[in-house]
């Protein structure tokens, strides 16, 4: 039996940086409080100028652009390709982050997780009509950029999930079935994760 938790992006609570230069809104973790010890943890920050990322040592990271003109990191050194919306990128937790945002504020979609207990995996899918999708991660997140997305399980359990809303499921072993649905095109991001 799978456990479904409808997560309202109104109730997600607002955390400030560990570099004291912004805050977060958490969208959903694994466990813990307070920005360590979390296994993996799911973000929404806002970035209103360029700067310094905050360092996550032991950690990997999944960033994308949600709204906004963009940015540019330069990551140990190296310039990164410009970011827009809905087009992640990976880096090591540990890595010396700089951002040039491409135009005015943004905000951005984090995924922080550590390698050594999850594997994960993240994509952007674009919804233009239902689709069916299988995953065995005993943890699925389903993230809405959409303004309503409906997903229904194959137990027949089913949530309507509004924008910026998200969708976690755990579960026990075997494939799991999901369909997603959209009023109009849409995005939505899907996101597994497996104990290592």
């Amino acid at each position: 039996m799978s456990r479904m938790q409808i997560l309202r992006a109104a109730d997600y609570p607002r955390m400030p940086w560990k570099n004291g230069a912004g805050s977060t809104l958490e969208i959903a973790r694994d466990r813990g409080e307070g920005l360590d010890g979390f296994g993996w943890r799911l973000s929404i920050a806002d970035i209103g100028e360029s700067g310094g990322f905050s360092a996550f040592p032991g950690y990997q990271r999944i960033i994308s652009v949600l709204e906004g003109d963009g940015m540019q990191l330069r990551i140990d050194g190296e310039l990164s390709r410009p970011l827009l919306s809905f087009d992640p990128l990976a880096f090591c937790g540990d890595s010396r982050v700089e951002c040039h945002l491409l135009g005015g504020a943004i905000r951005d979609f984090n995924l922080i997780y550590a390698p050594q207990r999850y594997a994960a995996r993240l994509q952007w899918l674009t919804l233009e009509r239902p689709q069916r999708l299988f995953s065995s991660a005993p943890v699925v997140l389903v993230f809405s950029a959409a303004q309503t997305l409906d997903v229904r399980l194959d137990d027949g359990r089913a949530a309507r999930l509004g924008h910026y809303d998200c969708l976690r499921i755990e579960r026990a072993a075997g494939l799991a079935e999901l369909q997603v649905q959209v009023r109009d095109a849409g995005l939505c991001c899907l996101i597994e994760l497996n104990p290592r």
